[in-house]
């Protein structure tokens, strides 16, 4: 993965809804919480084989 550029760039910083974070080590933490949160919520689909 690579520095998201755009969104630590995008952040809201005189929303009192959003904590601006300025650090981008932090920023970047995290960004990747956040993705793996994001990966664990989506629903599991196994894949079904076909029987010939």
């Amino acid at each position: 993965m690579r520095f998201p550029i755009l969104p630590y760039l995008h952040q809201p910083v005189f929303c009192r809804n959003y904590k601006t974070v300025l650090n981008p080590w932090r920023f970047w933490y995290l960004h990747q919480v956040r993705y793996l949160e994001r990966c664990w919520l989506r629903e599991y689909r196994p894949e079904r084989h076909h029987s010939p």
